[in-house]
């Protein structure tokens, strides 16, 4: 860093002062909560898309939709530079976890908590608001102050907010459009023309900055049973791989693949200068037999596996890995991947990084905290930015999950605001070399 460089961060960023004074704490907060009171599972993120583009229109920043499919538009607002600065991009997803279809068999479809959102004192209560409205609400207000405040920029700042970041694939009969993920997102604002020099993802990250996300890989696990029984005809044999229901021979399954998955997280751990990247495993889902007619015995049952991936691997490295553990069991069972996204590690995110240290440091008068490794350890939508080449970081934002309530502090979402706005100033106004 040259001596320029130094005492350029003791200088006050261009409108800063404006811009701060602009963000105001109550207009926030009524924000965050009117976005996440707009239930937008995946799949339905037309409503709050079309709230967003009016309120950026309605504030006088330059805004439109961009959609795979009419009804899952993203949306884009653009504050124009002068010309000649870096250009930077606001990202934040709409699209919320659960629907109603997910509820019904994973969460208590009747809890407020997971389509709604409210506030307790000083606390914000809800699951959208926390992922990731709260967060995107920060980004909003952080880019109507410097547009309110009139704060000069030499490059554009772009502020987006993208459907499909929860991580609903299609499988079996869930089927696109609902049932499509990333493609109809950020990698679709990407590949039609909405890019930066860098990215900046706003997730709840408790202050913490990552430039590392892990990919993904989906399996589907069929275990084979024998011919179907009826009941009054079945047997009950000590060993569980032997028994003919496939239900049943699931289990040993279940359990090698447990077993497999804690040496898999240790194993392929990835150690970075911001962290560590922990790939886990989860068994999400299984399927056999019908609901309704538990009479007989079922001939295949479906095991449906999440398996994280560091930037270092691939989905066929993994699947070899996942074949030696099935060998190891005496089950029959076939198996496919269903979905593979590759993780990244951001290249050439130095000056964004250091933009945000420095704006971190000015809000709280101290460096930023360690990340937790879980935060580094799931997809983002840094993924599709540094997949592209435009680096891409994510902070946020803290947040808890407490007595089955996510939540985060009013305060935090202003400390956030007032983050991103000193970094978005700090970015674009550098000039381009």
């Amino acid at each position: 860093m040259t001596t320029e460089d130094l005492e350029r961060q003791d200088a006050p960023l261009p409108g800063e002062a404006e811009v701060l004074a602009a963000i105001d704490r109550e207009e926030l907060i009524s924000l965050a909560l009117d976005l996440a009171n707009i239930d937008s599972p995946s799949g339905e993120e037309k409503p709050v898309s079309d709230f967003i583009l009016h309120w950026l229109t309605g504030h006088g920043i330059r805004a439109r939709q961009l959609a795979l499919v009419p009804e899952r538009p993203n949306v884009v607002g653009r504050i124009p530079g002068s010309g000649g600065g870096l250009e930077l991009i606001f990202n934040a997803h709409m699209d919320v976890a659960w629907g109603p279809r997910e509820r019904r068999w994973m969460h208590d479809p009747d809890n407020p908590f997971y389509t709604s959102a409210w506030r307790d004192g000083d606390t914000l209560v809800g699951n959208g608001l926390v992922n990731d409205k709260g967060p995107l609400a920060c980004t909003l207000i952080a880019a109507k102050a410097i547009k309110e405040a009139g704060a000069p920029l030499l490059g554009d700042l772009i502020v987006t907010g993208v459907c499909g970041e929860i991580g609903q694939e299609p499988v079996d009969e869930f089927t696109a459009p609902t049932y499509l993920s990333k493609e109809v997102g950020t990698r679709y604002l990407i590949t039609h023309g909405v890019v930066g020099d860098f990215a900046f993802v706003a997730e709840a990250t408790d202050f913490g900055v990552t430039w590392v996300e892990a990919g993904k890989a989906f399996f589907k696990i069929t275990v084979l049973g024998g011919s179907s029984r009826y009941t009054p005809y079945i047997d009950h044999p000590d060993n569980l791989a032997s028994n003919g229901n496939a239900v049943v021979r699931a289990a040993p399954v279940v359990t090698q693949l447990e077993s497999w998955a804690r040496r898999y997280e240790k194993e392929h751990a990835y150690v970075f200068e911001g962290g560590t990247c922990v790939p886990k495993v989860n068994i999400g889902a299984i399927r056999g037999g019908q609901p309704f007619i538990p009479i007989v015995t079922a001939e295949k049952c479906f095991l449906y596996l999440d398996v994280r991936l560091t930037p270092t691997q691939n989905a066929v490295e993994v699947m070899a890995e996942l074949r030696e553990e099935l060998a190891k069991v005496d089950v029959p069972t076939e198996i496919e991947c269903t979905l593979f996204r590759r993780g990244y590690e951001a290249v050439g995110a130095e000056p964004l990084l250091d933009a945000l240290r420095l704006a971190h440091e000015a809000e709280f008068d101290k460096p930023m905290p360690d990340l937790a490794p879980p935060l580094s350890s799931m997809w983002r939508d840094t993924n599709p930015f540094n997949e592209a080449g435009i680096p891409a970081i994510t902070y946020g934002p803290a947040a808890g999950v407490g007595g089955g309530l996510f939540w985060a502090e009013a305060d935090d979402f202003v400390h956030a605001a007032r983050v991103y706005a000193r970094t978005a100033l700090g970015i674009c106004n550098q000039a381009r070399r």
